[in-house]
């Protein structure tokens, strides 16, 4: 009698409708799942990172035992385990005699080549499936990309609103606008006090799994003391719920806006759950939808979400695929400093960064302007080393997975792809982080200063990082006004400039080496 067929599914695939089972019936499948060292020190993840996706694995093995499924599952403290995925899957195959294997296509490059390499290593067939839990199959991406000269999100993003019909009267966006971004860029108010997320109870799984970590991975950066993420469906969906009715109304109109001390404010903290499995993506948009079509929501705030799943989400998968292997050593402005210190202890005077380092440090979570306009800019204009930087994203946020870090960080944040991403650099000086937050107000530095010990670090970097990249951005249409600007300073303001920038860079202390990788 011919053997079952083994599935495996990997820590971001908790999805019962993952498109490994979608032909499989539980008489005839055994369903591998593996914790292996090989992915929780490929670079050194956040521990609630970690602990999520672990308990999360724990909890879905559980789901689906319960639905009738076998499910083989290899614990990290399995003093047999091989610490690798192809490893496992050639001890389970001497289990279970399997028939064949198929796999769902895992979400990083690098995974992608070692299940190639399957065909070759395992003695019996192997399936890899497309994941169709992505609204947009990448076959379609490429397609899209093919021959055009600009690979713009918002023309992508029109075609997802035509295709998924999301805000759409036939032809044509509801409202008469595509995008109402301009309409969401609310600066930070005093006295703002946003509904608090859902407090989840770690259970005895998360519980076991916090103490593996502590013991397993002391060493690594982040802290379990505030570990709020959902690691069931369950939750996840009361998440969600909870978004929709107490902060999503408010969603865009502060999706921008940072204060201090104020680590969640209107956003949904749903990406570390849908990235992992635990919501479906294109049913969170029409819920979303529904809110404005029933009036519990504006369609400013409801755009700007669905915009953020199916336009960037589905985007920057696309991107990701088509510029590896490439993208992972992409350096388009010559940027060689060492990433700093205080990124990984949060130890500076810059207000704005030592509270964005701390969230991270506390939540492996810090919201999107804070990733790009704080963190980020500082980074671009510092000229830190991309593939250092790329790391520390990796490694920092629970929801960063290579698919969705590598072309946030590579090609927004940092422009290192030259610009296949973004039609400029997102630099700025600390003009933005002030209108956008109240960091300023309370800083060792002076925001409205431009050149000197006690003025605003961004704003000389802003003007360095445009001279030192002349050459290579001063074509750009959107920094012709800058540039102009620079152009016409006095000689002597400018030499001032650049010299407190680099008084600045000289104070910068490199990160101790083994806190990435």
């Amino acid at each position: 009698m011919p053997g079952p067929i083994l599935v495996p599914i990997l820590g971001d695939q908790l999805s019962p409708a993952i498109s490994s089972l979608a032909d499989r019936k539980p008489d005839d499948t055994v369903i591998l799942m593996m914790e292996v060292a090989e992915e929780t020190t490929y670079v050194r993840h956040h521990k609630a990172k970690i602990a999520l996706i672990l308990s999360a694995m724990r909890h879905f093995a559980a789901e689906l035992r319960a639905a009738g499924w076998t499910v083989d599952y290899v614990r990290l403290d399995d003093p047999t385990n091989t610490g690798s995925f192809t490893g496992e899957v050639l001890r389970a195959i001497e289990r279970h005699a399997p028939r064949g294997v198929q796999v769902t296509e895992p979400g990083e490059w690098r995974v992608k080549q070692a299940m190639e390499e399957w065909r070759d290593r395992l003695p019996v067939r192997s399936r890899i499936l497309p994941d169709t839990r992505f609204i947009n199959p990448l076959t379609s991406f490429y397609e899209w990309a093919a021959g055009r000269r600009e690979l713009r999100m918002e023309y992508f993003y029109r075609d997802m609103r035509r295709k998924t019909g999301l805000l759409m009267e036939g032809d044509k966006p509801v409202g008469g606008k595509w995008n109402y971004d301009s309409e969401n860029r609310g600066g930070p108010e005093k006295g703002l006090t946003p509904p608090a997320l859902p407090p989840f109870t770690p259970d005895a799984i998360t519980r076991e799994v916090f103490a593996l970590v502590e013991q397993r991975f002391a060493g690594h950066f982040g802290s379990l003391e505030k570990f709020a993420w959902p690691v069931t469906r369950a939750d996840a969906e009361t998440a969600r719920d909870v978004f929709l009715k107490e902060r999503l109304p408010l969603f865009g109109k502060y999706q921008d806006a940072m204060v201090a001390g104020q680590d969640f404010l209107f956003h949904a903290a749903l990406s570390p759950a849908i990235n992992i499995g635990l919501l479906d993506p294109l049913d969170l948009c029409r819920r979303v939808e529904t809110e404005w079509r029933e009036g519990r929501a504006p369609l400013e705030a409801v755009e700007g979400f669905i915009r953020q799943i199916i336009g960037w989400r589905e985007y920057i998968r696309g991107m990701y695929w088509l510029e590896m292997p490439g993208l992972a050593d992409a350096n388009g402005l010559a940027a060689t400093r060492p990433l700093p210190d205080f990124y990984w202890t949060g130890d500076t005077k810059m207000r704005c960064l030592s509270d964005c380092v701390r969230t991270t440090q506390e939540n492996a979570y810090a919201h999107h302007i804070q990733r790009l306009m704080v963190l980020g800019n500082f980074a671009l204009l510092a000229g830190l080393k991309p593939q250092d930087v790329a790391d520390w994203y990796l490694a920092v946020y629970a929801d960063a997975f290579e698919w969705v870090e590598l072309p946030n960080v590579a090609g927004m944040v940092l422009h290192a792809d030259k610009g296949r991403l973004a039609s400029k650099p997102y630099a700025a000086s600390g003009a933005y982080i002030d209108r956008m937050s109240d960091y300023c107000s309370k800083c060792a530095y002076n925001v409205k200063k431009k050149v000197g010990e006690d003025a605003c670090p961004f704003n000389a970097l802003y003007w360095h990082f445009l001279a030192r990249n002349e050459q290579a951005l001063a074509g750009y249409h959107r920094l012709a006004q800058p540039y102009a600007t620079w152009r016409r300073m006095a000689e002597d303001k400018r030499a001032d400039t650049i010299a407190s920038a680099d008084a600045f860079l000289a104070t910068l202390e490199p990160a101790k080496p083994g806190w990435a990788r």
